[in-house]
């Protein structure tokens, strides 16, 4: 773990409330080890958004170089692999 840096923080009262009682009520030992969890959650979000993005570029890259798949025919093929067991799905 990278060492601790200390910063100050100037927050809403709402927000800041809100910290006090989560601290007061036991669930969390600090108002850092709230911060931290929030952090973690929005660090999480955006790798999330991240492969997202490269997940719709990478579609989009393949619809414009017609490496698209008919979804009637994709249905078909799925229903059938379930039928027919993975064995008779198309690779």
């Amino acid at each position: 773990m990278r060492p601790a840096e200390k910063l100050s923080i100037t927050l809403p009262s709402e927000m800041a409330d809100f910290i006090r009682q989560k601290v007061d009520s036991g669930l969390y030992a600090s108002n850092s080890e709230i911060i931290r969890e929030a952090l973690r959650g929005m660090m999480e979000r955006e790798r999330r958004l991240e492969r997202l993005d490269t997940a719709i570029a990478r579609g989009l890259a393949d619809a414009e170089a017609g490496r698209v798949q008919d979804i009637d025919q994709m249905r078909t093929e799925l229903r059938d692999s379930f039928t027919n067991g993975p064995e008779h799905f198309p690779v």
